[in-house]
């Protein structure tokens, strides 16, 4: 098992340095059959099944896609005057509203390291924490990320009203 790990992180990593163009492109195929596992950056032959794995943004899924399957984006059937429906509305105005919320948490997350930075550096610089600079630098980084927060916060509660707007309708039969 070892071995065909090797072999494989070795085929991926020399075809990566001979196609950097089509390495890049975030999308292989995992074909699997009996105990059998090959990775492929084209679609797998009829006999193995097929994963999908794709990387975007740091993010890696993977997918069972045996069958092909057509992606409809939401924007281009809007531009194409295709109704969306309101359950698949909904999910997007959720999985936004998800993002936001991670986002604020991940600003929190930096605030916090950003206020060691500060905490540090003037500590090494021996001031007070009555100090005037140590005090303007503080108070410009959380205005930066209270800004950054509202306005997560003010899109969030502007899709918590269109979402309420959406719950309230009532679908003509």
């Amino acid at each position: 098992m070892a071995r065909v790990i090797l072999i494989i992180f070795i085929g991926l990593t020399f075809s990566g340095l001979l196609l950097p163009g089509t390495a890049v492109a975030g999308s292989i195929f995992k074909c699997i059959k009996d105990d059998k596992v090959v990775f492929s950056q084209t679609t797998c032959p009829k006999e193995f099944s097929q994963h999908q794995i794709e990387y975007d943004l740091g993010i890696t899924t993977e997918i069972d896609s045996d069958k092909p399957q057509s992606f409809i984006d939401p924007l281009s059937a809007l531009l194409d005057m295709k109704a969306i429906s309101k359950e698949k509305l909904m999910q997007l105005i959720n999985g936004e509203m998800y993002r936001l919320k991670q986002e604020n948490s991940y600003f929190d997350i930096l605030r916090a390291s950003e206020i060691q930075k500060i905490e540090r550096k003037r500590y090494w610089q021996k001031h007070e924490k009555d100090d005037p600079e140590y005090l303007k630098e503080l108070q410009e980084m959380h205005l930066y990320f209270n800004d950054l927060i509202s306005n997560n916060q003010k899109s969030i509660d502007l899709l918590q009203e269109r979402k309420a707007l959406i719950e309230a309708e009532v679908e003509p039969e």
